[in-house]
């Protein structure tokens, strides 16, 4: 199974696909394994419009999941914010996000940032060094990534132990949006 996992914001989205592996029957005891096939930024220039922005989150995560074919999508849920005017950007830029996967038919996930951390490095006030940390350890990268791709590692890593019956569930159960 893939999961293409976003961590959206206007000017810099992050986003992964990762891969479940499943453990190889001749192996005693194998474990089920993920591996991340991309992970990347969507960075996009202040001197690009906003309503410009929000096409190339679209555009290039459809680049990612025609390349890709994950079966399903799983992003950030909204966070809370003190200022309406970055709520509303980063709903704009969730939206075409969300926007992206729903064209390709992907059902999609949201999970709340503090329950992701809290699965994937076991404290839901973890910062994003240690998100990073986890990430590169739990997906054996050869490199750090940057802290957006990072938590949007954590996200897809999230979502396959929510869906993992080995493991206790340490997420309320999802619904698709």
């Amino acid at each position: 199974m893939r999961v293409l996992s976003i961590d959206p914001a206007l000017r810099n989205t992050g986003y992964a696909v990762i891969e479940r592996v499943a453990p190889d029957p001749k192996i005693r005891n194998g474990k089920i394994e993920y591996r991340a096939l991309a992970f990347d930024v969507i960075q996009n220039p202040k001197k690009l419009r906003p309503s410009g922005c929000l096409v190339r989150i679209r555009e290039e995560l459809n680049d990612v999941i025609r390349e890709f074919s994950p079966e399903v999508c799983a992003v950030e849920g909204v966070i809370y914010v003190q200022s309406y005017k970055t709520a509303i950007t980063l709903g704009a830029a969730r939206g075409s996000a969300i926007l992206a996967a729903a064209e390709h038919g992907l059902e999609i996930f949201e999970y709340a940032p503090r329950r992701v951390k809290q699965a994937v490095v076991g404290r839901g006030a973890a910062d994003k060094q240690q998100v990073a940390f986890m990430m590169r350890a739990l997906l054996n990268l050869t490199e750090t990534p940057a802290h957006d791709a990072a938590d949007a590692l954590a996200i897809g890593l999230a979502h396959f132990y929510e869906n993992d019956p080995s493991r206790p569930a340490v997420l309320e159960k999802p619904t698709p949006i």
